[in-house]
């Protein structure tokens, strides 16, 4: 007897290394208590919301009880936070645009679905540079649609555009990109994305269906050492971008992020009624009104990068005195470091024998390496130093 249908089936395969290593971290915290662990298997941010969020919070408390405080809004937002998305997204995308072009959503996860529900048919293709986050496939399976994953260039994960471009067939909805990169921490290249920009341009030349850019941009804030993250909008005329706040004000349980149509893409006005209908038919309705509203009011602020630098930087150090090869992240916060012997399994095996949790890069569509998460104190990252090179001798 088959409960579930296939899809799902592989979804739930796929997902299993994430799930493995959150109850694995579950197990060994309780068998040896939370000070023994280190773990690096999640990206959930921990360093506090900024201050004025408190402030913010009593604002929309006192509000609460008045009529529709915490009701239903519009499907597509409340006015005043898409006005708010508007500016600070002209900004940082270097293109005006006006709050009819962006839609609240619930969190990137809601955008990205509600997105590839109104423009995927059984069939379609989305292209993703590899490694990716590994949800994608579900996103974009849920509709019939099929993730075509394109191995990034070593050492640096920089996407391969001339694979890219071979890839692309007559059923390619789009192609997405996620900069800063869960897994990998990098940033693509303005170079490369303006090659990448180009090539939807081309290939959208006498199509009927086009080919959309999507770009998936929760880490955007997160660049370090004076590193760039190229607008996406400039680029070509069917470019999506979405994003939220989980990470940037440390809002992850709200749930609040946003889907922007390029403007100056044709027929703009219809994608975006689509989106917004999809949105409110899949079961969102729309984004958190509480989160909005703190949103809104918070939408230029961020949580104390600082924080994750040092964060990020500690890592490499204890990777680099373990003799772990990596490539050092621009941005986001995770480490995506090759496996002592090549197999990540195993790798990820001694680490647990160490107590410390990481997640094989065969979850993320790229073997041989492993994801790890700064998103934890410091003081955990310290304790973890002895624990790596133990793990990475015992594989030499």
């Amino acid at each position: 007897m088959q409960s579930v249908t296939d899809s799902v089936k592989n979804s739930i395969a796929g997902s299993s290394f994430i799930r493995k290593m959150f109850e694995k971290g579950i197990e060994l915290k309780r068998e040896f208590g939370e000070d023994a662990v280190c773990d690096f298997s999640l990206g959930n941010p921990d360093v506090p919301p900024p201050s004025a969020a408190y402030g913010e919070l009593i604002k929309i408390a006192e509000n609460a009880v008045r009529p529709l405080g915490l009701g239903y809004c519009p499907n597509a937002g409340l006015p005043v936070f898409r006005e708010a998305l508007a500016g600070m997204l002209s900004e940082q995308q270097k293109t005006p645009v006006q709050a009819k072009h962006v839609i609240a959503t619930v969190g990137a996860a809601g955008a990205i679905v509600a997105f590839f529900r109104a423009v995927v048919d059984p069939g379609d293709e989305i292209l993703v540079p590899s490694p990716y986050f590994v949800e994608y496939g579900s996103y974009c399976g849920h509709f019939g649609g099929v993730l075509k994953p394109v191995r990034s260039l070593l050492p640096d994960f920089r996407p391969d555009l001339d694979a890219i471009e071979k890839a692309i067939t007559p059923r390619t909805r789009a192609i997405i990109v996620n900069s800063p990169n869960n897994p990998t921490g990098v940033i693509y290249s303005k170079e490369d994305m303006q090659k990448l920009g180009a090539i939807v341009e081309r290939v959208n030349e006498g199509r009927e269906r086009p080919l959309y850019l999507l770009s998936d941009e929760p880490y955007r804030a997160f660049a370090y050492d004076g590193a760039e993250v190229p607008a996406v909008l400039p680029l070509t005329r069917f470019s999506v971008v979405l994003g939220s706040f989980s990470k940037t004000l440390s809002l992850a349980g709200e749930r609040v992020g946003y889907f922007l149509a390029n403007p100056d893409m044709p027929d703009v006005e219809t994608l975006l009624a689509a989106v917004t209908l999809t949105n409110r038919t899949l079961g969102y309705v729309n984004a958190p009104v509480i989160g909005q509203r703190l949103a809104a009011a918070l939408v230029n602020a961020s949580v104390d990068l600082e924080i994750y630098d040092r964060r990020r930087k500690l890592m490499a150090k204890v990777l680099t005195e373990a003799g772990i090869e990596f490539t050092m992240p621009k941005g986001a916060f995770y480490f995506f470091p090759a496996a002592p012997g090549g197999d990540d399994a195993k790798f990820v095996d001694a680490l647990l024998a160490e107590k410390i949790l990481g997640v094989p890069g065969s979850g993320f569509g790229f073997p041989g390496h492993i994801r790890l998460s700064c998103s934890v104190d410091e003081a955990i990252i310290a304790r973890s130093a002895e624990g790596f090179k133990r793990a990475a001798a015992s594989l030499a």
